[in-house]
């Protein structure tokens, strides 16, 4: 049996391992149109690779995934992030769960899974080409036929693994076959606040706000970071994920509210205002900080609001204490742009999950040609969450049942 792999990344290597693992003696080629292999999972986690999530609760899992959560719900049955913890660490990379859930190599290198792979297809005799990229594929019968700049070639299988694509045009060759196309948009990335004084605040962690979109439902928490262009952290990249195609028809320009302590009843925030002015009536505003918020947030804050740093909790009357509440539970930036999460490129859309067989990740379209990862509308927050799905959809297109 003659195997070719489009794309040499995550997905591309363990779909091929799995393959010469149930098919020992098929040929197997892992096709890369660039000079690299797995340069994505290279700089991936900030050079360290966030290779799944310790998450316990598959359901949870799945909900980690604004799209293709209800196919990867089943697809887990055959090979969740237990199971991909169990794979690297039987082959000799041990792993550390973060607090976050974050499943790292202990090396704290990305290099360590890149090692394990390459050390995978050399015991397997995975052959490798670089700088061959795909220009047509043609089924031919129950074959299918890859065309290159120079030649061509029939295979019997063939698995697309080829990431995800920013533009449409890049997934033309699929279209063109006969699959549908759900048009690929930015999904994980920061927001741009250029008119925000805010920025001043950069290197700021708070804990766990709240952060909605005006105009949507879209809401998320958890730790907001204040870069110098503007928000990220995990909160505003579950906001950038659940709401890629509404944020990519607003063009990103819209506002945000933050709600800094994360109680949605304002009337409970002004109480503790109150019980604060009871205990602490002769401490200036500047001394002392409510709901343990970062002290130069809290200076920013008070300026925000109009409230001189001079005043003590006891000198506030009622219409003070309700701006605080409002600045503290609404308060509204203005968003223009985007900045990619660092040098992760995720996008939402690809292949529609409509043109493929779940059970085996084969396309409906043309028999014989699967899919494995990202080229696919399946997309994940941050986390682990991206890499986890291309080891479950490659585990099950290695299969080629």
């Amino acid at each position: 049996m003659q195997i070719a792999i489009i794309g040499g990344g995550a997905a591309g290597f363990f779909s091929a391992i799995h393959v010469k693992e149930n098919f020992p003696d098929a040929f197997l080629v892992i096709y890369e149109k660039s000079d690299k292999t797995l340069s994505k999972v290279k700089v991936s986690g900030g050079g360290r690779c966030n290779l799944t999530n310790g998450c316990t609760d598959i359901n949870d899992f799945s909900e980690a995934y604004p799209r293709g959560a209800r196919q990867l719900r089943k697809a887990f049955g055959h090979f969740d992030n237990k199971d991909t913890m169990r794979w690297f660490e039987d082959r000799g990379v041990p792993l550390v769960i973060q607090d976050d859930n974050c499943v790292f190599p202990a090396s704290q290198n990305s290099q360590s899974i890149i090692d394990c792979f390459m050390n995978e297809a050399k015991r397997l005799n995975i052959k490798i080409e670089l700088n061959a990229g795909i220009i047509g594929v043609e089924p031919i019968g129950n074959q299918i036929e890859l065309e290159f700049e120079k030649g061509s070639k029939v295979f019997d299988k063939v698995i697309v693994a080829t990431g995800g694509s920013p533009k449409r045009a890049g997934l033309a060759w699929l279209e063109n076959m006969g699959h549908e196309i759900e048009e690929p948009v930015p999904s994980l990335f920061t927001f741009n606040m250029p008119s925000e004084n805010i920025k001043t605040l950069m290197g700021i962690v708070v804990e766990n706000p709240s952060i909605s979109i005006q105009g949507t439902k879209l809401k998320s928490d958890g730790p907001l970071l204040i870069t110098h262009w503007g928000m990220s952290g995990p909160a505003v990249l579950k906001l950038s994920a659940y709401g890629a195609r509404i944020l990519s028809d607003l063009n990103y320009e819209f506002k945000i509210q933050v709600n800094w302590v994360n109680i949605r009843q304002t009337e409970s925030v002004l109480d503790d205002l109150y019980a604060v002015v009871l205990r602490n009536s002769n401490k200036l505003l500047l001394n002392f900080r409510p709901y343990s918020l970062p002290e130069r947030l809290w200076h920013y804050l008070l300026e925000r609001g109009g409230l001189s740093k001079e005043l003590t909790w006891g000198q506030l009357g009622k219409k003070s204490l309700n701006k605080l509440v409002n600045i503290l539970t609404n308060d509204v930036y203005t968003v223009s742009g985007k900045t990619t999460f660092k040098e992760e490129f995720v996008t939402c859309g690809g292949v529609s999950l409509s043109s493929i067989d779940f059970k085996t990740m084969q396309s409906k379209v043309c028999p014989n040609l699967y899919f494995a990862g990202e080229v696919m509308d399946i997309d994940g927050i941050t986390g682990g969450y991206n890499f986890q799905a291309a080891w479950t959809t490659a585990f099950i297109a290695g299969k080629l049942l």
